[in-house]
């Protein structure tokens, strides 16, 4: 293992000694190539999976969506589980007093969210240190992370924890790449480019290839893209995460410099020991989990508001909510009856591929 860390602090330091400009940005994006490669071994090593002193980490999936607890030891992330969902994670003064993931789970508008309390992560985390791989790994299978921040510590925290998850494949708030790529077996590099390339070209993406041993690819550029875009389509198994940072223990600064915590983007300042503004980062956590809340109706009853189906809002079609609720009656459907506002006439009488918005109430027919 420490033959590839070796190998990633001396490309690191050769990039950091490269001068970026037109002439070495070809040699700065085969050195990224080189260090995903690198980056990639270190996050799957190859032979045998992890030993018994690794296990511990991962818990049970449960509930409709999954938040993790991220953050360096003791910033409050276990008094922020404690005092959201009720679960007791231990609580000290010093620091790593969680050494496991502890989990909770919080009901909000209908929907059961699981929470996970994961271990402090330190400095050098996505290179093994303190078990951060462990850890990483976890935070990877969640829908949304809470990044929690000491608010008296600068935001030079936040630039340090966001480089561990980038070197682990987790990208923050960000969409994938807009960007073609398919291996062929013939025909060389085919790129095409739909706007101005500012960084990337055609010598430079056959760089990059011959780096992966890729000579026949299809590849369409569909905006400006950068080197690291491109390697993170040909890597392939990078994560996109949405991310609220929590700034916590605001009870220890001005409102002045409160005003000025409040600018910063996907962020919210809370005090977890005190539970002030739980109520912003409740509707914050709703509005980037972006869940959809669909209520059943029994024939000839009143719709059930008490416990809805929750779908993912990328599929919320009838399909799916006939999926969630049994895998037969799917098989089974004739039509559907839907209220809400993703019909024009209540009810509206729909097929399976009918797109749901949230909170609209369905009525299943079964075929006879």
């Amino acid at each position: 293992m420490s033959t590839i860390l070796e190998k990633i602090a001396a490309i690191e330091s050769e990039m950091a000694r490269t001068q970026k400009n037109k002439a070495t940005s070809a040699h700065l994006g085969l050195l990224k190539a080189k260090l995903a490669k690198l980056r990639r071994e270190l996050i799957s090593p190859k032979g045998g999976g992890g030993g018994a002193g690794e296990q511990g980490f991962e818990v049970a999936k449960t509930g409709d969506a999954r938040v993790g607890f991220v953050g360096f030891p003791s910033v409050g992330k276990s008094t922020l589980l404690s005092n959201l969902a009720g679960v007791y994670s231990e609580v000290a003064a010093y620091e790593f007093t969680t050494l496991t993931t502890v989990p909770g789970c919080i009901k909000y508008k209908g929907a059961k969210i699981q929470l996970l309390d994961l271990p402090g992560i330190i400095e050098g985390a996505k290179d093994g240190k303190g078990r951060g791989r462990q850890v990483i790994a976890v935070a990877r299978t969640c829908n949304l992370i809470f990044m929690v921040l000491d608010c008296l510590k600068p935001l030079g925290h936040k630039k340090l924890l966001e480089h561990e998850l980038e070197g682990f494949g987790i990208r923050l708030n960000k969409k994938p790449p807009n960007i073609y790529f398919k291996r062929k077996d013939k025909g060389g590099v085919n790129l095409n480019s739909m706007v101005p390339q500012s960084e990337l070209d055609a010598d430079m993406v056959k760089t990059i290839l011959s780096e992966y041993k890729i000579h026949n690819a299809d590849i369409t550029l569909r905006y400006d893209a950068t080197s690291d875009d491109l390697i993170d389509v040909i890597e392939g198994n990078r994560i996109y995460i949405p991310c609220i940072y929590l700034l916590n223990k605001i009870d220890q600064i001005s409102i002045e410099e409160l005003d000025v915590i409040y600018k910063i983007p996907h962020c919210v300042p809370i005090s977890a020991h005190h539970r002030w503004n739980f109520d912003d980062l409740l509707e914050k956590m709703w509005e980037y989990l972006q869940l959809v809340r669909i209520y059943t109706k029994p024939k000839g009853q009143l719709p059930d508001y008490s416990s809805p189906i929750v779908l993912n809002s990328e599929r919320t079609t009838i399909q799916d909510f006939c999926n969630k609720l049994h895998r037969s009656i799917a098989k089974e459907f004739k039509y559907a009856l839907v209220w809400g506002s993703s019909v024009k006439h209540q009810p509206q009488k729909v097929g399976i591929d009918h797109v749901l918005n949230d909170e609209d109430v369905v009525q299943i027919v079964k075929k006879v």
